[in-house]
Order: structure tokens, then C-alpha cells, then sequence
């Protein structure tokens, strides 16, 4: 297990909030918050989290007051230096985004679009 900092990966104030408030309202044998990387989409990587019970050996680690952060060293090849946000738009519409994404090329074969983004 490595420990995580913040050239590997951050959490803005919003999300850090966000997160303490989620851990508040879980049980204790969630071990924290998994941030993974799935093929997909235009990018060819998509990403997202879940709740974790488990820190491997190849996992990063990066330990908050109220929670962690685990990311495997595959997933973090594609997510050092990406800070991740909470947005609350006020409309019921409220999600974590990962910004500073890196760019992985490759656009779209379903829409043609080589932007990277695709609607």
C-alpha cells in the first residue's frame, strides 16, 4: 500500500465535505472510497467510485480525517494530478466530477467526434 498525495490526487473543500457527510451515515466496515477506471466511452476510460471494504497490496491510500481515498496503481496511472469536485447544481442534480483529466485520444467512432467528448 502507498500513500496517496496531492501530485497523485485531490479533493476540492466541496468534496472533501461531501465525503465526511456520506461516512457519517455509513457503517464501520467500509474501509473508504474506491476510485476506478472502467473501458468506455470516448476517452476509452471512464471513471468512478464506490464504497470499499478491502485496501489491497496495489492499492494507493490517501487518508483524510474522516475517510480514505484507495486507488489500484492501474487506475492511477490515468488519474495522477486529477483533483476530483463535488457539484451541487440546486436543482437536484448533485455529483462528484473528476477535473484535469488527462487526455487519452483516440474521439469517437460512434459520433466521429476527436474532441474527446461526445453527446
Amino acid at each position: 500500500m502507498a500513500v496517496l498525495n496531492d501530485t497523485d490526487l485531490t479533493l476540492t473543500g466541496a468534496a472533501q465535505r461531501k465525503m465526511s457527510e456520506l461516512f457519517a451515515d455509513i457503517d464501520d466496515g467500509v474501509a473508504g472510497v474506491r476510485v476506478y477506471a472502467t473501458s468506455g466511452g470516448c476517452s476509452g476510460v471512464s471513471f468512478g467510485m464506490t464504497f470499499t471494504d478491502a485496501i489491497n497490496d496495489n492499492d494507493g491510500v490517501r487518508d483524510y480525517d474522516d475517510y480514505k481515498i484507495v486507488v489500484d496503481d492501474g487506475t492511477l496511472t490515468y488519474l495522477r494530478g486529477v483533483e476530483i469536485d463535488f457539484v451541487d447544481r440546486g436543482d437536484g442534480q448533485a455529483t462528484f466530477v473528476f477535473n484535469n483529466l488527462p487526455a487519452m485520444g483516440g474521439g469517437c467512432s460512434s459520433c466521429g467526434s476527436n474532441s474527446g467528448s461526445c453527446s
